[in-house]
């Protein structure tokens, strides 16, 4: 017999899988504490999933460049523990996601979360990454908006059924593998016409799409590259492995990593990622 909805929702027991605990029908805090402060005005506490690899990516991008107003501590959110529903973090980010950044630099502190809105704040505030020519910016902007509509396909639908969910559900897998599979092809077809996501311009654009794209095709998302037969996106394995090379991105990716053969847990300084070659 197929499953038929109660008339009114209840959680009756844990939801399974390696996340389900962390799942709750309610939001706001569960306990008080306070968050860390480091030197810098830029505070990220954060973890090092794509989304978290999108504003550390951006952050070393833009040290890069010179900006030293982009210097700042990361600190590392254990959302397996269920740091992100403490008081601090809550206070930063109402909506106990990764990543959240406060910004001290001005008189008053301004908080900024969802990973798509710090990506657009810091490409703001510091005037780079973002086409200063309004079709330019706008195109950029597009695929900026596409990232934050589309991820959540790939990893809450695709990836949680194909790889995390206890059980194995056919119809849920056929559903978010073919949805998945529409997107690594929209993004094949656009780098196929143009170097980077949004044109001939690395921007914010392509820091936010790689993390989770780029690392789906080449088999570091979900353990999936030959179930989606991840070789025939030729266009976007090449604009994959050009991202990957930069090396702003490649200190940016383990900041808040605690897992892989290079890993950053908090990062307060240049100087610590030395000892890891970067």
């Amino acid at each position: 017999m197929s499953y038929q909805p109660p008339k009114v929702w209840t959680l009756d027991n844990e939801l399974g899988g390696p996340w389900g605990k962390l799942n709750r029908p309610v939001a706001g805090a569960t306990h008080e504490k306070t968050l860390p402060v480091g030197k810098h005005p830029i505070q990220l506490y954060s973890l090092g999933t794509p989304n978290g690899q999108k504003v550390t990516i951006l952050l070393e991008e833009l040290l890069a460049l010179g900006v030293s107003g982009a210097e700042y501590d990361a600190y590392l959110i254990k959302i397996s523990e269920g740091d992100q529903f403490s008081s601090g973090f809550v206070d930063v980010n109402p909506n106990s996601k990764i990543p959240a950044l406060l910004d001290n630099s001005g008189s008053s502190p301004i908080r900024v979360f969802e990973s798509g809105a710090i990506l657009l704040y810091l490409a703001e505030k510091f005037g780079h990454f973002l086409p200063k020519d309004l079709a330019a910016r706008t195109e950029a902007l597009n695929w900026l908006f596409w990232l934050q509509g589309a991820a959540p396909y790939v990893g809450g639908g695709f990836g949680h059924f194909y790889h995390y969910a206890p059980v194995k559900i056919e119809y849920a897998i056929n559903r978010f593998t073919m949805e998945a599979k529409r997107q690594l092809d929209l993004l094949d077809q656009q780098l196929a016409k143009h170097r980077f996501i949004a044109g001939d311009e690395y921007s914010i654009a392509d820091i936010a799409i790689w993390p989770w794209y780029g690392a789906l095709v080449k088999g570091l998302l979900y353990e999936a590259a030959e179930f989606i037969d991840a070789k025939s996106y030729t266009n976007l394995l090449r604009w994959t492995d050009e991202i990957e090379a930069r090396p702003a991105v490649a200190r940016g990716r383990i900041v808040n990593r605690t897992w892989g053969d290079k890993q950053l847990p908090e990062r307060h300084d240049a100087s610590d990622f030395t000892a890891l070659g970067l």
